[in-house]
């Protein structure tokens, strides 16, 4: 099972933030997105954000909320790492151009912000391929001057191909095929490459069945995406099975906000993380929190 310490870190600076952000006896992470609204506007659990966030903060080892949400939602003396989202320019009122990002964030900010990292989405193979890629590669080298983190994450937009691997389920709502899987393990191996070999020091991808071999071919360590809210079991599931296949941790955000009982939620996911816990142990756990 790796950790990120396995990984070689070239920067002292870079070394420390991100060691910030990893538990240091699991070298693992429990990363909290709450950045959804740069592009979905108020989605269910983020309406308000501060009510949200205050309960969670404990159990998360960074957050990665927008350059609004911090200023506006996240109290100055928390001492959380801050992975601050750098791109957006796009909204789910023009679904189809959800891949044309720009860079909303600059360097100086995120350092006057205290951020130790940042989040930047590349969306391989689809229009804005090329662009994305350079919002992640010029950032990234400015960022690391101040050794700061550089997270890129496979972003699929609206794609219909691309968003069925997110979902695991195709279009019509059935499962996916031997044939789908495959393509998925495909598409990911590239896409996570492509942004590792573009300097992003952490990948933030989806799971997916033999992810073990996403893992391999990735330069860097890889966090997983919750993707679309699942129920609590499933979570859980995809939870366990990726950490044990290689992934560092998790930078979940609608499965955990959305959940029933987000705090229960949280607690059973760095159970998984942090502690190898099987699914269903972890799924006793959240219940048991849930009567606290």
């Amino acid at each position: 099972m790796k950790n990120v310490f396995d990984y070689q870190i070239e920067f002292s600076g870079l070394q420390n933030r991100m060691a910030q952000m990893f538990d240091p006896k699991s070298g693992h992470t429990v990363m909290l997105a709450v950045d959804h609204g740069y592009f979905q506007g108020a989605p269910a659990g983020l309406i308000n954000l501060r009510k949200t966030i205050e309960p969670l903060l404990q159990y998360c080892d960074a957050i990665s909320p927008t350059i609004g949400g911090l200023k506006t939602s996240i109290d100055s003396r928390m001492r959380t790492p801050i992975i601050l989202r750098a791109t957006g320019g796009n909204s789910m009122r023009k679904p189809e151009e959800l891949d044309d990002e720009i860079i909303t964030v600059s360097v100086e900010e995120m350092v006057k912000l205290n951020a130790v990292g940042f989040t930047v989405s590349c969306y391989i193979g689809l229009d804005s391929q090329t662009q994305t890629i350079q919002n992640l590669t010029s950032l990234t080298e400015e960022a690391h001057r101040f050794g700061l983190v550089s997270i890129g994450i496979t972003a699929v937009g609206a794609d219909p191909i691309l968003t069925k691997f997110v979902k695991g389920e195709r279009e019509d709502g059935g499962e996916l095929t031997q044939e789908d899987k495959k393509e998925a393990i495909k598409y990911l191996k590239h896409a996570c490459r492509v942004l590792s070999e573009n300097g992003a020091d952490i990948i933030k991808t989806y799971y997916c069945e033999g992810f073990e071999e996403v893992v391999e071919s990735c330069l860097s360590p890889i966090v997983i995406a919750g993707g679309t809210k699942r129920p609590t079991k499933e979570a859980l599931e995809f939870t366990y099975n990726a950490i044990k296949a290689g992934a560092v941790g998790v930078d979940m955000g609608r499965n955990i906000f959305q959940n029933e009982n987000p705090v229960a939620m949280i607690r059973a996911v760095r159970a998984v993380v942090h502690e190898n816990k099987t699914a269903e142990e972890a799924l006793h756990l959240y219940e048991k929190y849930t009567k606290e």
